[in-house]
């Protein structure tokens, strides 16, 4: 299976969810106390390793982070391969100030936006259409 290529398809099916909870990006340089199943993402990079936590989580191994984030999933399983769907988004909520951080799944592609941006986001989310 491997997802939809489609544009106007995935804009017109795309169903953003709002997921429940606060998230946080944290920086560690080694994995050693994380526990993997409390992970909602990691990203290696060259100066250390990215994680997505739940708010809670990053508080309990009292690590650092700057903003609280909500998570969106979009609800239609966009192939990697998909053109322009990144591009159709961020574009709409970079017109109303808002920025987002989107992580690419196998199945859905997922939007971190600031917490007191979540209402609005899902609302224009929910409204794009091809």
């Amino acid at each position: 299976m491997n997802g939809e290529t489609n544009l106007n398809t995935l804009l017109n099916n795309m169903k953003p969810v709002l997921n429940t909870g606060s998230y946080v990006f944290c920086t560690v340089s080694n994995m050693n106390k994380i526990d993997l199943n409390q992970i909602v993402g990691l990203f290696k990079e060259e100066e250390s390793i990215t994680l997505i936590l739940s708010k809670a989580y990053a508080d309990e191994l009292g690590l650092e982070y700057f903003n609280m984030m909500s998570w969106i999933t979009l609800q239609v399983h966009s192939s990697l391969e998909a053109v322009g769907l990144t591009a159709a988004f961020s574009t709409i909520l970079a017109k109303n100030n808002i920025s987002c951080n989107v992580i690419a799944g196998y199945y859905h592609d997922h939007i971190f936006v600031l917490k007191e941006d979540a209402d609005k986001a899902i609302h224009l989310l929910y409204n794009i259409k091809s």
